[in-house]
């Protein structure tokens, strides 16, 4: 069976990433091969996510797809963006920085947002291979629903009336963010 290291210490990131790759490949976490994360020196997605594939793939000599994904805010000049897992360390959870976020946006009137994921794949040949998926839509008065992870309980697709929280874990995998820059991914690395 082939084998892929899943880049990410990221629970949520690793079951949504896993779920995307051909049943016929083993996902292996970093976790259980006891490698810890790299500090994310990156200032964009794509630097954070190539940086960390290079990291994983000087460890093991099998195939390494790594993310890097954010929420940007128009109203908050961008932020969390590349900051977002930062943020929620910073306040102490995502529950708290979404609290944070959503006292920020009372006065703003424009409320749109997107989320960003830049998946990285690192062939066995050392091969890389960079694409980004983007999903606009605004965050929500609250926070609402109780499935997904990370920020997904306060955007809302434009698509959608619910929140990423509130959909079924199939409807958000299968359109989010991460599945639009796997697509693209899947295109040019026909194996995943």
């Amino acid at each position: 069976m082939k084998k892929i290291l899943v880049g990410t210490h990221n629970k949520g990131k690793f079951k949504e990433i896993s779920f995307l790759l051909s049943k016929n490949i083993k996902k292996i976490s970093p976790k259980s091969l006891n490698i810890k994360s790299p500090k994310e020196t990156g200032k964009t997605f794509v630097a954070n996510s190539k940086l960390k594939a290079k990291y994983f793939s000087k460890y093991t000599n099998i195939p390494i797809i790594s993310d890097d994904s954010g929420l940007c805010i128009k109203a908050l000049n961008g932020n969390p963006g590349i900051f977002s897992a930062r943020w929620a360390k910073k306040h102490g959870s995502f529950r708290k920085a979404m609290k944070f976020i959503l006292k920020k946006m009372k006065p703003k009137k424009n409320r749109s947002a997107k989320f960003v994921c830049c998946l990285t794949y690192i062939s066995k040949k050392r091969k890389i291979c960079t694409e980004i998926g983007v999903i606009k839509g605004v965050i929500s008065k609250k926070i609402l629903g109780n499935k997904g992870f990370g920020y997904d309980p306060i955007f809302i697709p434009n698509s959608s009336q619910l929140t990423f929280s509130q959909m079924s874990k199939n409807k958000k995998i299968m359109m989010d963010h991460r599945y639009i820059a796997f697509k693209r991914l899947k295109r040019r690395v026909k194996t995943l």
